[in-house]
Formats: structure tokens, C-alpha cells, sequence
């Protein structure tokens, strides 16, 4: 069954966050349902669409951010109850916008997740979760890393109380009571969940989960462990997901999946096999989606999905054709619609253009007075900056609430800025002067009119760290900008796992000395990312990692006094060495450090970046032929007599380039590996090799393996 959805956009208001727009229950069946949304201003707004105009039920006034809304009441009865978030505290609110409820909780820290089963309240922090019922504290349980989203699996189906934690550490946490019941893998950081077909399937125990890294997948939460159903990756490369819902849109009795991404993409999932859930429809908007719903909005009769975006834009994705088939007096009868709405907006158009100008005049006056102080005006800025498994790059995403006229990127550590298809903006570099004032990069990126969301991609060198940051200068008068600032740690490249090969060949390094737990914690979230800031409960503690661009681990348990690194690859023991050296000085902590090099690791190393190494030589040596053949096949005609192989690479000639082009360095980031692990190995033994390094890139030029791992041998 074909799919035809319509876009309409209805209303703007303020910058809204995660899971912050519902639609209320329907009076009727197919009537038509008021959508309630709580933007960043702390205004909650509700309305309901007449003749394709929004008519507003009730609003609120100006307060506190507003960081989750959901719906509530009595079990099994229609939930049309108001519940939001704002700071500590939780407010209530009839469908009539009347306050009935302001509990305010003792939590220290703002809410960020929040889930309603009748009388039973689940609130997170970053890293506290509380039960409260009828308002009284129920429950307590400290996680191990952030908490991104909470749910409770209906306790009309299960007969008991079973929240689960959606937590940044790439875990679902179950709990009963204030316990951890049973951890789950999933194969991203959760960053959303949502109760399968709204109800938990035909069990109540069925959860979805969506990744920030873009994956899908749907867990059975049972009693005693957790069953896996069904897990889809993100094959397309596109954005995290940040909202899940089920409707049936396609009107087939059995109810679609509703994706929203942070990249704008709004996917319409359909089981037509029992198993996996097939992608049966998208939509890209221009920015990210913060909520989504389905159900009747704008039309009686007509289903429709409703999304709410991070500027605030509610925009519908509606069943009811645009075009209507019937004679010219229906015709007629729409453009006479269609000419009043016009000409009432191009009025409004008039008049905000006249109270523009009136204002900006106001303010020439005012700022050219004596006593005049400048005003800047506040805009919000929604980044993220994360490490891509899939290329060892990181992803800067900046979003803000109005057009970006233009982005500085300034970094004090040599990075490579890579190509983004998505990315339309004009990027210029400016020379920089790297020795006195660290200044390896500087780069601008000039956005085209209505640009609200830049993606950026840059690869880092471990070993060097320091910082990136962005200078985001929107398109608002007067000119103003903010700066963000991002760590480029130590061991950029490495990535949280759930375990690791324990049969590689491993390199041991031991820490001892008079340190705090809390102080060589500190030292690990300094070198490492995907770290928790917060020190961990109990005493010691395991952290496993994988290096993304080698595929190479990292094992870290540290406890007070003592620390153990374990890796297969020499370099990294080598980085961790000298930065906790001197983190350990800086604080004049004495340090007693050991190390146990197994000579074994270094060819198993070498064995890991050769297939590598090979595949981008041999790509560099196509890409130099291809502007030779190019000449060669305009001045003979034709390409016939070549062999094969050169006939392959004026055919590939154009996914040569682009590849070539999306990896600038990537040749002389391996070579600039198999140099330190050469330089690492033999510091160890008290050694210094730098003179034979020529001769090694003699070697790797020649790109034999077997010799490069007796040049290692024999040195």
C-alpha cells in the first residue's frame, strides 16, 4: 500500500526539548485531538486546528525551561492529564490549562527524564533515578553513567512495578525497587524508549530503544532476563533518534512505528512480516525532531503524524489530499479559501515588517544616546559532539534556534577537517601560525539563508590533545556569537565497549602511588572518552575500550593507590604513560610505574594496520594514474588497448576521487602510527630509534609486511 502524506506546518513556538509535545485523547473517534507542547521559555501551550488555523485552548506564562511533558490520569481510564518538568520541580494541569498539581521534588540537580503510570511518578537526574507515589518518595537508585530516558512497563499487564533506565554507558538498566535487577546490551547509547504498540505488546514487557548513534532495536523485558527481538542498524549513516511512537497511519489494523531523528529525517516503519519492521516511508525536515505523535489533528476523519522540531515548528505529515478531486464549484470554493488566508497572512506580513521597523528604529535612537548600554540578544545553541564507530571521525553538530550566518572553528591540536554530503556551507582556511600560540587549525564556514543546522567532521591524532572550538555567529541583529568548546582527549579514538578479546597478545602498565579513587578517576575521564564524570559507587572499577581506527582494545581497572592498563597495542600504554605522569606531577602525587611489554603485540599490531595500509597505498596509486589515463583516452579515442586493471580505474575513476577526497591524510595517519609504534617500542627498552625512522618510511613505501615486521625485529 502506497503511502501519500502532505506537509503542513501549523504553529512556532519557543525552542522545545526531547519528548516535550503529546496529543490529548480524542473526544470521538476520528474527531479531531488538541496537541499540548512545552517549549524552553517554560510556556506550555495548547490548541486545537479550525479551517487550517491553529485556535488556542489555553497558555501559560513565561517560567523555568520546560525539560519533559507527558500525559497522565487514573490507570485505564483516557489520559488527558498535564504533567511537565521544569528544573526540580513537576506541575500538573487540566486539558483545560487549569493548575492542579506543584510538586516540587528533592532533587538537587534540573529533571531530564520523566515517566507517568497513574499515581506513580519516575523521575531521573543525570544520574539519580526516584519512585515517588501520590507525591511520597518511594524509591532511590544512584546509575552507573547517565540517565538519558526512563519508562515503566504497564502495570495493568505485568502486576508489578518495573522501571527501566535508558543509560549513556550503551545499558538498559531494569530495576525492582531501589535494585538493579539485570543490566541490557544495547548496541548504542539509549537515547529514547518507548512501550512497543504503545502497550508494551501483547505481554506489556516489549520496550523500543533508539540510539544517538542512529540504531533501532525492540527488547522483551521478562521477569528474569531480557530477550532480544529484533535490532536494526543504521545502514544510511543518518541522525540519533530522539522520539518513538506507534500509530497505525497506514489504517491496515496494526499500528507503524514513528521515528524521529536529529538530523530532521521522520521514518514510517510497517511490519509486514511478523520479524523485522521495514522502512516504509521518510520525510526530511530541515532541522531536528524533538517529539513525535500520531493521530487527527488538522481534519476530522483524516490520520495524520504530528512533529515537533528543535526551533519549535509543529509540523503535520497529514493523510487528507491536497489537491481534492470534485467540480469546478468545489474548486471555487477553495481558492476563495485559499485567497482569504493569503491575503490575511500577507496583512500580518505587513504589520510584523512595520513593528520591525519601528523597533529597530527604537533602538538606533536609544543606542545612540548618552546613557545607552547595548543589549545582546540570547539565542540557544543545541550541539553534539561525538565519536562515528564507522570512519574514527567525530561529528560536531550545531543547531541553533535562528538562520547561522557563520561558524569559526579554531583548534590548538592538529586535526583534518573531513567532507559532509549534508553539508552546503562555504568552508575557507586561514593560514595559522602553530608555534607560539598552538593555533593548528582555523577554518570558517559560511552558511547559505536559512541554514539552522551545520554538521562538521574532524579527525583526530591520539597522542595530541587539547582544544576544538566554535564561534557561532547567527544571523541576528545586532551581531553577537557564542563560542563551544569541545575536548580532544588523549586517546580521542577509542570507544566504550561491553568486553574485549582476552587472547590478544597484551601490554600491562601499573600505577601505584598515594592517589584518591576520586583523583585517578579523574585522571581516566581526562584521557578517555565515553568516561561518567562522576566517580563510581564501590571500590574499584573496569572500563573496556576499542580504538576505532585500528580496532585494537584497551582494558582500565583502577581502584585508591593503584591502576592497571591493559592493551594490545603498544602506543596507547605509551600515550597513557606520559599523560598520567604528568597529571599525577602536576598535583605532585609520586607515582611508582610498571610495565610489562609483550613483544608478541607488536606484530599482532602490524598485522591489524597492514590490510589497511595496503588498500590506501593502492587507492593513492589509482587516484595519481587517473589523470594520465583521462589524457591518454582523449588523444587515442578510445581506452581498448589498456589492460584491465586501468580500464577498472577510468571506470571508477569519479568513486576513486570522492573516496580520495572524503579521507584527506589518512595515508599519513597510518604511516604516522607504524612511526610511533617503531619509536614506542624501543622507548621501552631505553632506546631511541628516530634516526632509522627514514628507512622505516623507505619500507612502508615498498608496503611488504613481512619486511616491515623484521625491520621491527631486527632494529
Amino acid at each position: 500500500m502506497e503511502l501519500s502524506l502532505a506537509r503542513v506546518d501549523y504553529l512556532q513556538v519557543g525552542v522545545t526539548a526531547q519528548k516535550s509535545m503529546r496529543l490529548l485523547p480524542a473526544s470521538g473517534r476520528k474527531a479531531t485531538q488538541k496537541v499540548v507542547v512545552g517549549d524552553q521559555d517554560g510556556v506550555i501551550t495548547c490548541f486545537g486546528i479550525k479551517k487550517g488555523e491553529a485556535v488556542p485552548v489555553f497558555k501559560t506564562l513565561p517560567g523555568q525551561k520546560i525539560s519533559r511533558l507527558e500525559l497522565g490520569g487514573a490507570l485505564n481510564t483516557p489520559q488527558e492529564k498535564i504533567f511537565v518538568a521544569m528544573g526540580s520541580e513537576v506541575r500538573g494541569f487540566t486539558k483545560r490549562g487549569k493548575q492542579f498539581l506543584s510538586f516540587e521534588t528533592n532533587l538537587t540537580e534540573s529533571i531530564k527524564a520523566m515517566h507517568i503510570s497513574g499515581a506513580d511518578l519516575f523521575l531521573c537526574a543525570s544520574y539519580i533515578y526516584n519512585h515517588y507515589c501520590d507525591c511520597k518518595d518511594q524509591h532511590y537508585y544512584l546509575s552507573g553513567d547517565k540517565i538519558n530516558d526512563v519508562l515503566c512497563l504497564p502495570v495493568d499487564k505485568v502486576n508489578c512495578i518495573t522501571p527501566v533506565l535508558a543509560c549513556q554507558d550503551r545499558v538498559l538498566r531494569v530495576l525492582q525497587g531501589s535494585d538493579l535487577l539485570y543490566e541490557v546490551e544495547v548496541p548504542g547509547p539509549p537515547t529514547v524508549l518507548a512501550l512497543n504498540n504503545g502497550s508494551g505488546g501483547d505481554s506489556g514487557e516489549e520496550i523500543v530503544y533508539g540510539t544517538s548513534d542512529g540504531k533501532l532495536g525492540l527488547i522483551q523485558i521478562t521477569g528474569s532476563k531480557p530477550i532480544p527481538k529484533w535490532e536494526i542498524g543504521n545502514e544510511k549513516k543518518r541522525g540519533g533518534i530522539l522520539c518513538i511512537d506507534s500509530f497505525d497511519i497506514l489504517g491496515d489494523g496494526v499500528k507503524e512505528l514513528l521515528i524521529g531523528r536529529d538530523d530532521g529525517v521522520l521514518e514510517i516503519y510497517n511490519f509486514e512480516s511478523a520479524d523485522d519492521p521495514v522502512l516504509k516511508y521518510d520525510h526530511a525536515l530541515s532541522e531536528s525532531i524533538t517529539s513525535i505523535q500520531g493521530g487527527c489533528v488538522g481534519k476530522d476523519g483524516y490520520d495524520e503524524i504530528l512533529a515537533s522540531t528543535y526551533s519549535g515548528w509543529l509540523t503535520g505529515l497529514t493523510t487528507e489530499p491536497v489537491h481534492r478531486e470534485g467540480g469546478s464549484g468545489e474548486e471555487l470554493k477553495l481558492s476563495q479559501e485559499m485567497q482569504s488566508k493569503i491575503s490575511s497572512l500577507r496583512n500580518e506580513l505587513e504589520h510584523l515588517q512595520m513593528k520591525v521597523l519601528q523597533e529597530r528604529e527604537k533602538y538606533q535612537q536609544s543606542s545612540q544616546s548618552s546613557t545607552a548600554v547595548s543589549s545582546v540578544p540570547a539565542f540557544s545553541v543545541n550541539d553534539k559532539f561525538t565519536l562515528n564507530k564507522d570512519d574514527a571521525s567525530y561529528s560536531l553538530i550545531l543547531e541553533v534556534q535562528t538562520a547561522i550566518d557563520n561558524v569559526l572553528v579554531q583548534s590548538d591540536v592538529p586535526v583534518d577537517l573531513l567532507d559532509v554530503d549534508k553539508n552546503s556551507a562555504v568552508v575557507s582556511f586561514s593560514s595559522c601560525d602553530s608555534e607560539p600560540n598552538s593555533n593548528f587549525l582555523l577554518a570558517t564556514y559560511r552558511c547559505q539563508a536559512n541554514t539552522t543546522r551545520l554538521e562538521l567532521k574532524v579527525r583526530s591524532i591520539e597522542g595530541q590533545y587539547g582544544t576544538l572550538q566554535a564561534y557561532v555567529t547567527p544571523r541576528i541583529q545586532p551581531k553577537t556569537c557564542q563560542v563551544h568548546q569541545y575536548q580532544i582527549k588523549p586517546l580521542s579514538l577509542h570507544q566504550r565497549t561491553h568486553s574485549i578479546d582476552n587472547d590478544r597478545p597484551m601490554n600491562t602498565l601499573t600505577l601505584t602511588g598515594q592517589f584518591s579513587f576520586a583523583e585517578i578517576h579523574s585522571w581516566v575521564v581526562f584521557c578517555l572518552p565515553e568516561v561518567p564524570e562522576k566517580t563510581p559507587a564501590g571500590e574499584s572499577i573496569t572500563f573496556y575500550f576499542q580504538n576505532t581506527f585500528l580496532g585494537t582494545q584497551l582494558e582500565s581497572t583502577y581502584r585508591k593507590g593503584e591502576g592497571c592498563f591493559k592493551s594490545d597495542n603498544i602506543s596507547t600504554i605509551s600515550i597513557l604513560k606520559d599523560v598520567l605522569s604528568k597529571e599525577a606531577t602536576k598535583r605532585k602525587i609520586n607515582l611508582n610505574i610498571s610495565y610489562d611489554v609483550n613483544e608478541e603485540s607488536v606484530r599482532h599490531t602490524l598485522k591489524l594496520i597492514h590490510p589497511k595500509l595496503e588498500y590506501q597505498q593502492l587507492l593513492a596509486k589509482k587516484v595519481h594514474l587517473i589523470d594520465a589515463l583521462r589524457e591518454l583516452q582523449v588523444h587515442e579515442g578510445n581506452v581498448d588497448f589498456l589492460l584491465p586493471k586501468y580500464r577498472s580505474i577510468l571506470e571508477e575513476a569519479d568513486q576513486l576521487l570522492e573516496e580520495y577526497k572524503r579521507q584527506p591524510a589518512h595515508l599519513e595517519r597510518l604511516y604516522g602510527m607504524i612511526t610511533d609504534l617503531f619509536i614506542d617500542k624501543f622507548k621501552f627498552k631505553g632506546t631511541n630509534v628516530k634516526t632509522k625512522v627514514p628507512l622505516l618510511l623507505e619500507i612502508l613505501d615498498g608496503c611488504d609486511q613481512d619486511g616491515l615486521i623484521a625491520f621491527f625485529e631486527a632494529a
